[in-house]
């Protein structure tokens, strides 16, 4: 009997084939993971992963939704003071990632975005559009855009060099401590006076 792609008793597919996903991503890379190698690990038919997202660049969205939660994190950064944003986001972010011996799924989209261009550049479009840039407009600054971008930055290599290069005083540092260093540079990307100096 032909495969329908879905397997008896489980209703909840497309969460399978997104963790599925995230799985892959993380263990392999971007550039590394198929269509067909995500369908195998969920137990379903690769033509019903193509019906639900389209294609690997629509999965990868869709792992970094379900993963980043782009309307949770909005909330958390934008209910409360304007002044308190920066430490807010850095707080739920760090959430995210969990504890250094045993991070999150996170990680593997910036492990993704790290070792691949392409990645990197569909990350990019969804922080940009979903979290970074709603949050600065949010809370009215200007120049959004770069504001977004600068945050990205911090949050990317913080990632990077906690998680992945793991420096010792990044690892043995909690998240409170974090939130107490570098909440206030996110802070000043979102909502800071952009001071302009005078070139000779």
């Amino acid at each position: 009997m032909p495969r329908t792609g879905r397997r008896p008793g489980r209703p909840d597919t497309r969460s399978e084939i997104v963790s599925a996903a995230a799985r892959r991503f993380a263990r392999a890379g971007y550039d590394a993971t198929s269509v067909r190698q995500v369908a195998a690990d969920a137990g379903v038919d690769p033509a019903l992963v193509r019906r639900f997202f389209g294609g690997k660049e629509e999965l990868f969205g869709a792992v970094a939704a379900a993963v980043i939660r782009p309307e949770e994190a909005l909330a958390a950064v934008t209910d409360g003071p304007a002044g308190e944003a920066g430490t807010r986001l850095l707080r739920y972010y760090l959430g995210l990632l969990g504890d250094v011996r045993q991070p999150g799924p996170l990680l593997g989209l910036v492990r993704s975005a790290v070792t691949s261009e392409h990645a990197a550049g569909l990350l990019r479009q969804f922080l940009a559009e979903r979290l970074l840039g709603v949050i600065a407009a949010r809370l009215r600054a200007d120049h959004a855009e770069l504001r977004a971008g600068l945050v990205a930055s911090q949050l990317v290599g913080l990632a990077v060099a906690r998680y992945a290069v793991r420096l010792p005083p990044l690892t043995a540092a909690s998240t409170e401590e974090l939130a107490d260093w570098a909440g206030p540079v996110l802070q000043y990307y979102l909502t800071g006076d952009h001071l302009t100096q005078e070139r000779p």
